[in-house]
């Protein structure tokens, strides 16, 4: 009896030992939250003079001084997060109405459609098709249309593949990687770039222009890069890193109609956007402006579509609920921000960081910011929570080491948008890899190259924008 005893307090051992997991983005903030009220006991508060010019406060170099800053409590933890839910309210909304217009989109099925045209047209022709496809998902990704809904499009890519008889890296990498490809510059982002330059005070979307030639440049060597693999796989097939696909499965189809209702839809979409870029350039909008705009692109999204007035009340209501967790991730990332600025140790960090960066060229000073804020990716993860915990800091810093805000808010963007493919703490990437069966060790083998030479673009980018003094316009 007793080796069995033993065998089951050894079962139960086994079954009560849970297996270690990366903490969730919330756990992580909370964490950081935390370490934020002790660095108030243990930085020294400080403070810059402020001035106001042309309507936006800088800080004025030279100026910091120390102070006698409040030491904060228990309490305290807990009034931040909810001042840095409150202080959040616009993109938060902003965040969740976006989610809930293009979930109406999603759902018409236009852009199902759209794609199985794209690989219809091209049938035959497999470099364009991988081409459209990419440049599709691509767009998606600079104008924020899709990004984590992208891991459910993994599946047009796993059946694209197979039909060219490809592999699953050329399915994530047509998706998922191109996808990315365009979020690395973001043209018009509103959870990255709209966010960062609204703490940045800068019109939104401004500096549209060089994002999109850089857009054009980054797009066009991805699409050269899955090409090369691609083709090389169709010449010989053993050159896969992960073997082939045999050939279509016959559950796994492309029916996905495209009507004139889909291009209706897509139109008015498109021209929604374009508008909306006249609209934050020569109007003005604000952050409020864009949400309620989203909100009018999701009723009339959902009226094209002939949807019933209840199924498109339900349907955006959906589409939130979907992005509530990146939502709340703003608010929470705030907190972290009103702790350290009602501790009075914000001032001091910033001066921290700039002291080995205000000696250096502005160039290194820009690069020295792009790197800072990829290694913050691997723990906070979400792009809007990222900017809300960067951009304080890294506004500041732009104005002390003499760069421009627009470099900075795009070395924010390099530094969030390039490590996104290649992080294993990015559950949008593990997540579009098990779509599609690939392991992660395989993948990066194959995008180290293509994300190198991203980086390399990145670099040579926020070089030129400190050169040229890249403004708001």
């Amino acid at each position: 009896m007793k080796p069995e005893v033993d065998k089951q307090h050894s079962t139960s051992k086994d079954l009560n030992r849970k297996r270690w997991e990366m903490p969730d983005t919330y756990v992580i903030l909370f964490l950081v939250l935390l370490v934020s009220v002790i660095s108030t006991y243990l930085i020294p508060s400080g403070m810059f003079e402020r001035e106001t010019v042309d309507g936006v406060e800088r800080l004025v170099p030279n100026t910091y001084s120390q102070t006698d800053g409040a030491f904060l409590g228990i309490m305290d933890i807990f009034i931040a997060i909810q001042m840095g839910m409150v202080q959040s309210a616009d993109i938060i909304f902003m965040v969740l109405f976006t989610g809930g217009a293009f979930e109406i989109i999603e759902r018409s099925g236009a852009l199902r459609g759209g794609i199985n045209r794209a690989v219809g047209i091209t049938r035959g022709k497999e470099f364009w098709m991988i081409a459209i496809v990419s440049t599709l998902f691509a767009l998606g990704g600079a104008v924020g249309a899709v990004a984590n809904s992208v891991i459910a499009f993994v599946v047009i890519g796993v059946i694209i593949a197979r039909t060219l008889k490809l592999d699953p890296i050329v399915a994530v990498a047509i998706t998922f990687g191109a996808n990315f490809a365009g979020f690395n510059v973001g043209f018009m982002n509103p959870y990255t770039v709209g966010i960062a330059q609204d703490i940045a005070d800068l019109p939104l979307f401004s500096g549209a222009a060089l994002r999109m030639v850089v857009f054009v440049v980054i797009l066009s060597i991805t699409i050269w890069y899955i090409w090369r693999y691609a083709k090389r796989i169709m010449d010989d097939p053993s050159k896969s890193l992960v073997g082939i696909y045999e050939g279509i499965n016959p559950d796994e189809t492309m029916e996905a109609p495209f009507t004139f209702r889909h291009k209706i839809l897509l139109s008015f979409v498109a021209l929604s956007l374009i508008f909306f870029v006249y609209g934050s350039i020569q109007l003005e909008w604000t952050i409020n402006h864009m949400a309620a705009f989203f909100i009018f692109i999701g009723l009339v999204s959902g009226i094209i579509a002939g949807m019933h007035y209840n199924t498109i009340a339900v349907t955006f209501l959906k589409g939130t609920q979907k992005l509530a967790y990146g939502a709340l991730v703003v608010g929470l990332a705030r907190a972290v921000i009103v702790v350290l600025e009602d501790g009075e140790v914000l001032d001091t960090i910033v001066y921290a960081l700039s002291v080995p960066l205000e000696n250096l060229p502005s160039v290194i000073a820009a690069i020295g910011m792009f790197i800072t804020s990829g290694l913050l990716n691997f723990l906070v993860n979400s792009g809007s929570g990222q900017a809300m915990i960067s951009m304080p800091m890294l506004t500041p810093l732009a104005d002390m080491v003499g760069v421009t805000r627009q470099v900075a808010v795009q070395a924010f963007q390099f530094g969030d948008g390039l490590t996104n493919s290649i992080f294993p703490t990015s559950g949008i990437l593990m997540a579009s890899l098990a779509v599609a069966g690939v392991s992660w060790t395989k993948w990066v083998k194959w995008i180290l190259p293509l994300f190198l030479i991203w980086v390399a673009i990145a670099i040579v980018m926020l070089s030129i924008g400190v050169l040229i003094e890249w403004g708001p316009h």
